[in-house]
């Protein structure tokens, strides 16, 4: 998506909470961006196809398909899009994903502006990132695993407990719940 807005470069903003994306559109669109918004990754979908952004900013856990699923059709058309996933229930297992699949970065809500801006510009890896000296606690471990074979079922919450062997009502509720430290 070239902008058609004084050569500005096209930013595209994915997210169901309508809120949220009104919110970000705004705070991006005073940093440079001309701004395109869709409320799901298939209505985001429709619209790269028409015309590939320089940037999205697309939000993990929507309803329908989720921002995985976007990213990896993205990068399949625009290979040169710089993408940055969204997302308030963080997981080893979703940002591995993403940035295989082909996003630049990966950020945990509540995320300003300019950390997503400043997440456009990283090109490669961080090697002063803090590496953690403690284990991860068994619930985190839990919410790990969950979280992996979650991604692996597209999402399937009922596919995803059958791979649990687990309740569905009990999957639920675990994801319900923040994830542990």
């Amino acid at each position: 998506m070239h902008s058609l807005n004084n050569n500005l470069p096209c930013l595209l903003v994915v997210d169901d909470d309508d809120t949220f994306r009104g919110v970000l559109a705004q705070a991006m669109k005073k940093r440079g961006f001309d701004i395109v918004e869709a409320d799901s990754a298939e209505s985001a979908w429709v619209l790269v196809q028409q015309n590939p952004p320089d940037y999205a900013v697309i939000d993990l856990k929507m309803s329908g398909d989720s921002g995985l699923v976007l990213v990896r059709q993205i990068r399949t058309l625009a290979i040169g899009t710089k993408m940055v996933v969204l997302t308030g229930y963080a997981s080893i297992a979703t940002a591995v994903e993403a940035i295989k699949l082909g996003a630049t970065h990966y950020l945990v809500k509540p995320v300003d502006a300019n950390e997503i801006v400043a997440a456009f510009g990283k090109h490669e890896g961080d090697t002063t990132a803090e590496v953690a000296m403690n284990p991860l606690s068994v619930d985190r471990l839990e919410w790990e695993h969950i979280q992996r074979v979650l991604a692996e079922n597209s999402g399937n919450i009922s596919a995803t407990a059958r791979s649990l062997n687990m309740h569905r009502r009990t999957l639920q509720r675990k994801l319900g719940k923040n994830p542990s430290k």
